[in-house]
């Protein structure tokens, strides 16, 4: 019997569109032999659409033609069993899942947010849990765990933006001691987004401003000089970490911008998400350096509370040979598929690895005990026991 994989991507996220092409390119990918493909698809406002068509990245240029012949749907429990069961009054299961996968980037869905709500719906999923996806998309809090770690960061201050628009002065001044150039950011976005290099505190006002629009969070880092961008990838849970192979990423700006990313370089092409950006695999670094990104990923993995695939970025001087660490993609453009493929391990494969874990760890939880079967307010006293708590409390 297959397992039904339920793929949900989408969401109210800058990264909506990147996140349909990873998880479209996934479940093209996936053994159709071995699972049962379910797409759930999160449009941007918020609602939850179903069937096979959604496999089609064409569908998607035209989503309001799409509604027509999508489902829309919600996750429920019912005896024991997870479903997609339509919406209105004449309530219809529509499929049966048993696993959910999420595919997704950015806020309001890789930070957490989806995860908390299949958690508590109950069914297990593919990835990261809710602490671990939280930590991986906020930079200021991750960094603050890297530091109490002693893991390598470049230097950077942090600040909400009312207080930028309350102190300017007092933030410019403090940027100011970090050393130009740095590189401002939302504290809570993926694929590049709302990053600028400010070489001059000239600059630095329309950065941060443009971060604002983004994030309530701002960081500003010191950049890395002699800079050369780095990547590895890491599969595995709390208990076991494997590593790929690393890359070396290509650049024409100052660092991997979206455009970098995900736009098709040649006109009228079409995007194929990370996997399209340009890299030298293996990249060009010495064995200590290699090694040294190695025993760095698989400590952020296991300091974030990390599972399944992820992608840890690097930042290195190439005239000192100095790593720090950059962030981590608790869910990876195209899973970093590209990535496992140079070490014999098929994109196929992969998503099979993941599945096996995300079953594992769910096992595993559902050892752990979360409730208890007693009921405490069985023998409450009601009313009159309030009474006797307030006047305790006098």
């Amino acid at each position: 019997m297959k397992i039904k994989v339920g793929v949900i991507y989408g969401g109210v996220s800058v990264e909506h569109e990147i996140s349909i092409i990873s998880a479209v390119q996934a479940m093209n990918y996936m053994d159709a032999e071995k699972y049962d493909i379910i797409p759930i698809y999160i449009s941007k406002d918020r609602n939850f659409y179903t069937g096979k068509m959604l496999m089609d990245i064409d569908i998607y240029k035209d989503f309001n033609d799409l509604k027509r012949y999508a489902k829309k749907v919600t996750i429920v429990k019912k005896d024991g069993k997870f479903y997609l069961q339509s919406l209105g009054f004449l309530k219809k299961i529509v499929e049966e899942i048993d696993i959910a996968f999420p595919i997704v980037h950015g806020t309001n869905v890789e930070d957490g947010t989806l995860q908390g709500y299949l958690d508590t719906i109950g069914i297990p999923y593919v990835g990261s849990n809710v602490l671990g996806s939280a930590l991986g998309q906020d930079k200021v809090v991750m960094k603050q765990i890297f530091e109490s770690e002693k893991l390598p960061i470049s230097p950077y201050i942090w600040f909400y933006d009312y207080e930028y628009l309350n102190n300017t002065d007092t933030i410019t001044k403090e940027i100011k001691k970090l050393g130009y150039p740095v590189i401002v950011k939302p504290a809570s976005l993926g694929s590049s987004v709302g990053i600028t290099v400010v070489k001059s505190e000239d600059e630095i006002e329309e950065a941060i401003m443009d971060a604002i629009t983004y994030d309530t969070k701002i960081v500003v880092e010191k950049m890395v000089e002699n800079l050369v961008e780095v990547n590895c990838s890491v599969l595995g849970n709390y208990e076991y970490q494997q590593t790929s192979v690393i890359e070396e990423v290509m650049t024409t700006e100052e660092f991997l911008t979206y455009k970098d990313k995900y736009v098709g370089g040649a006109k009228g092409s079409k995007s194929k998400g990370m996997v399209s950006t340009d890299r030298i695999i293996p990249a060009r670094i010495s064995e200590k350096i290699k090694e040294e990104i190695e025993t760095l990923s698989k400590q952020v993995f296991k300091v974030l509370n990390l599972s399944g695939v992820c992608r840890i970025d690097f930042l290195i001087d190439k005239k000192t040979e100095k790593l720090y660490i950059n962030e981590p993609n608790t869910i990876p453009g195209s899973l970093a598929f590209y990535l496992w493929e140079p070490t014999g391990k098929s994109y196929k494969e992969l998503l099979d690895d993941m599945i096996t874990l995300s079953i594992k760890n769910y096992k595993n939880k559902s050892k752990k005990v979360y409730s208890f079967e007693t009921n405490v307010l069985s023998n409450f006293g009601g009313t009159k026991g309030l009474k006797g708590m307030k006047n305790k409390l006098k």
